[in-house]
């Protein structure tokens, strides 16, 4: 019989203080820890960024090249317009944040939560509502790139 796991492990009360949840070691929580940092530090990174009110093109004021995809072939690759949503995203803008990428809203809301959550976790010493973490964040990276193809095939379909 074949089973499918659900992402969402989640039992049936919430507690912080549950035993449940993945034990993590202490390298795992400092990793956690530094993960947290990066994570502050892109966002810190994307209240730098003006966005661009193209939709796409806010990377450049990092002083990266445009997207090759584009140059190349006259029609915006998958990515196109992430770095913008995120801009968008951290001054609040949501909806200008999905008309850039809906996928890089959706990233970003996933980076914006695993904030809090890591801090939660790296004091319980376990994965706060995650039994299976290589379960989970499969089926968090198998949902973000289909909607991130899904998004690309429309545009380049209505283009």
């Amino acid at each position: 019989m074949l089973r499918f796991f659900s992402p969402f492990p989640f039992k049936k009360k919430f507690s912080l203080k549950s035993e449940h949840g993945y034990p993590l070691g202490t390298v795992q929580r400092y990793l956690l820890a530094f993960w947290s940092l990066f994570l502050i530090a892109g966002f810190a990174l994307a209240v730098s960024l003006e966005p661009s009110p193209l939709g796409y093109g806010t990377h450049q004021k990092l002083g990266l090249p445009p997207c090759s995809f584009l140059i190349l072939f006259d029609i915006p690759c998958p990515s196109c317009g992430m770095t913008t949503s995120f801009a968008n995203f951290v001054r609040g803008r949501f909806i200008a944040s999905a008309q850039a990428n809906v996928a890089g809203l959706l990233l970003a809301l996933f980076c914006f939560l695993q904030i809090p959550w890591i801090g939660i976790s790296f004091f319980r010493r376990r994965m706060w509502l995650i039994e299976k973490p290589d379960i989970f964040f499969l089926w968090i990276l198998i949902f973000l790139t289909i909607i991130c193809l899904a998004r690309w095939g429309i545009v380049v379909y209505f283009r």
